[in-house]
């Protein structure tokens, strides 16, 4: 039986949904594997099932498996930080490598790959803290933290005595932000795996909500996920062939969700998730599921692809 080691938290502000997701990764990999459950504490301790072993424990504690599966959104994971750590110590690893994760975490190097290959995306302006006090609002906007996930830092501006805070709440948690024009168009998500097969195509996953998909409406259950969306032929094939795009252009590998808004106009782009959420009841496993791949399958080929 193969030795699988399952790397959850992390040292950033989506600790507690990486949390969820290692657990429910390692709880469906359990039947089929010896699994190893890691913990990175919200201070950057690493710890196992019995307590903190620090980094040089993990390491040797890694290096008695066969794969790890870093399930880790966010800065100090997901941006190709466990990548790195695995290829250094030689452990084979589930998802995308260290330039994937780095450039999709980065939403402004993901704008220019995207533009790059002809997929648009909103257009947008990239600031930082010495240059975002010049910034003047003349239309509504979404602020963002170039790299941070699960919505946090994220507001719409509506107006301009909005803006200030909206600023303020994403230089809190990076250093630069990027400010993009509202786009007009349903949320529609695609997720891309590659497996020795080839290239696997999730059904579309339509996100239906009352404003913006925050972090409230992305984990409070009140979005309405519609699996799969209801889209004409043409904009179904044009949606998974952005997405297959936007996967292979910015190498990525394992499992991944790109995220558009349909337009009247096609698809823009709105960002990538190389490690997106990953319980049973995530957005990615759902896809899957809607195709006939069950969570605990899912997993599993991700694994099984990853040890070769």
């Amino acid at each position: 039986m193969s030795r699988v080691a399952v790397i959850g938290g992390g040292a950033n502000c989506e600790h507690e949904v990486s949390l969820a997701s290692a657990a429910g990764v390692a709880d469906a990999l359990a039947e089929r594997y010896d699994v190893v459950r890691l913990t990175i504490d919200p201070d950057g301790t690493w710890r196992d099932e019995e307590g903190p072993i620090g980094l040089a424990g993990a390491v040797r504690l890694l290096g008695t498996c066969d794969v790890a599966v870093p399930v880790v959104h966010g800065p100090r994971g997901e941006d190709g930080t466990l990548a790195a750590l695995c290829e250094l110590a030689g452990i084979p690893y589930v998802g995308s490598g260290v330039g994937a994760g780095a450039i999709a975490m980065d939403k402004w190097a993901t704008k220019l790959v995207a533009e790059a290959i002809g997929i648009p995306t909103a257009a947008g302006v990239l600031l930082t803290a010495a240059t975002a006090t010049s910034y003047r609002f003349t239309h509504p906007v979404v602020v963002k933290p170039v790299a941070a996930g699960s919505s946090h830092g994220v507001s719409m501006v509506r107006t301009a005595d909005e803006l200030a805070s909206a600023l303020d709440a994403a230089l809190a948690l990076d250093d630069r932000v990027l400010v993009e024009d509202v786009v007009v168009g349903r949320e529609i998500d695609v997720a891309v795996l590659a497996s020795r097969d080839g290239l696997l195509v999730s059904p579309t996953l339509e996100i239906v909500v009352d404003g913006l998909f925050d972090f409230d409406a992305k984990y409070g259950g009140t979005a309405d996920f519609r699996i799969p969306a209801v889209l004409e032929d043409v904009e179904r094939k044009a949606l998974e062939d952005a997405a297959v795009a936007v996967y292979g252009a910015l190498g990525c590998a394992g499992v991944a969700r790109v995220d558009f808004f349909l337009t009247d106009e096609g698809p823009v782009l709105n960002e990538v998730n190389t490690m997106p959420g990953f319980t049973e009841h995530s957005q990615v496993p759902r896809m899957f599921a809607a195709a006939g791949t069950s969570y605990a399958d899912l997993v599993d080929l991700l694994v099984r692809d990853a040890l070769g």
